[in-house]
Order: C-alpha cells, then structure tokens, then sequence
C-alpha cells in the first residue's frame, strides 16, 4: 500500500506543462533546429574547455629536448611515461638522444620494460632510413646494456 502512494506522490509532482511536446515547437522549413547544447555554446559531452597555449609554437630543437627531459625526469608511473612519449614522439622530428635516455631511465624508474622496448620501436618508426636508427642504437648501447632493454629484432628475430 505504501509503494502505491510512493507512486502516486511521484506522479503528482510531475506538472505536464514543464514538458514541452514535439507539436508545441515552432517548425520552420526554412530553419534547421540544432540540438540544444550546441545551441547554448556548450560541449555537448565535455564540461572542459580546450586549452591551446601557445608557448611551444616557436619553439627550438634544444628547447624540445630540454623540455622533454625534465618531463621524463619527473615521471613517476607509467601512464605518465606513456602520455609523455607520445607527446614527444607526435612531433615531427626525432628526439634526441638525451631526451630518449631520460625516457628510457624513466622507464626503468616505474619498472616497465615493454615500454622500453617501444621507445627503440618509436626511434626505429621516426628515423628516414637504416643508418640514422643505427647511429641512434650506438649512442645508446651503454645505456641500453646497463638498464638491460633489449630490442624487438633480439626478442623476436623471425619477424625480420
């Protein structure tokens, strides 16, 4: 008996004039009516407003890369590092061999190997041929020896 008044309150407190009816608006064939969150000039799903700032349009390769590696240097879990080096790797230039120490010891901080192995992946993806991803492996062998990070071509030799 309860549950029946429950509900009879809760319809009592819905007024059929708040609603508004398909045939109560105003149709215009000239009109297209747009729906009400682009009307007002709101994201239809996002509270956020988009953030450009401008600081990194004019922005040197020495800039960059010391940008990157303070980012990486205070990397402090993987989803971080992770965010971090695709901003770094969506330029359109490869990162320099400091910047990819600094990620690879960031790797190696949060204790995550696959993504260490991607970043030699992303390097070998970014460079114009065989001989630059060479020069990028020398440079970083020591590194790559001490932090134990192997290659894909080591782990996985058949897929060459």
């Amino acid at each position: 008996m309860a549950s029946t008044s429950l509900f009879r309150l809760a319809t009592r407190a819905v007024r059929p004039s708040s609603f508004v009816r398909a045939s109560q608006l105003p149709r215009s064939a000239s009109r297209v009516q747009t729906p009400v969150a682009l009307a007002i000039n709101r994201p239809g799903f996002s509270t956020t407003s988009i953030r450009r700032s401008g600081q990194h349009d004019d922005e040197t390769y020495e800039e960059f890369s010391a940008r990157f590696e303070k980012e990486f240097d205070g990397v402090q879990d993987v989803f971080e590092l992770q965010r971090n080096l695709n901003n770094c790797f969506a330029y359109d230039l490869v990162p320099s061999v400091e910047v990819l120490t600094a990620a690879l010891k960031a790797a190696r901080r949060v204790n995550d190997f696959p993504t260490a192995v991607r970043i030699f992946e992303g390097v070998k993806a970014k460079v114009e041929n065989q001989e630059q991803y060479e020069q990028y492996l020398k440079a970083l062998d020591t590194l790559r020896q001490e932090l134990g990070v192997a290659l894909r071509e080591e782990l996985y030799p058949s897929e060459q």
